[in-house]
């Protein structure tokens, strides 16, 4: 290998390593679909609701390449995301939503959500998280629960 590959091999590795390369996203629309590649043409494989948050890795025009909560990866169009606000989605089978942040507190009528539920971070508490649904229920849940960007 010459010292030009070497070179080259490195400042590509450097490149794709780099941190910030990655940023959050929240779906900003009521649903919106992911798809399987870049473009409409491309398999549907999941329908996601408002709040739901995801890392960006990638993107191929207008269409952002995504991670989500479990670590799989889709497309999705660029309009029905925004870096604008900071979302959260529960990672756990059944989480408790608190009138207060702690245990101590009364569990909220919301109560419990599953596994996939999106909300709006509102405020965070020490290890607690105010958060909102889209149809503006409000509530507190301990951070380790949910998967935030």
């Amino acid at each position: 290998m010459t010292k030009k590959t070497v070179t080259s091999i490195t400042l590509l590795c450097a490149a794709l390593l780099l941190p910030g390369t990655a940023s959050a996203l929240c779906v900003k629309v009521p649903e919106a679909n992911l798809r399987q590649g870049p473009g409409v043409q491309h398999e549907k494989s999941w329908e996601v609701f408002q709040y739901m948050p995801f890392k960006k890795i990638g993107q191929q025009g207008k269409w952002y390449q995504v991670e989500d909560v479990d670590g799989d990866t889709h497309w999705i169009y660029s309009r029905l995301v925004t870096e604008g606000m900071q979302c959260a989605v529960v990672k756990a089978d059944k989480v408790n939503v608190r009138k207060g942040p702690g245990t101590n507190f009364a569990k909220s009528p919301l109560s419990p959500v599953s596994k996939y539920y999106s909300f709006k971070i509102i405020e965070s508490k020490g290890d607690w998280v105010k958060v909102r649904d889209e149809v503006f229920n409000d509530g507190w849940v301990a951070k380790s629960l949910l998967w935030m960007q």
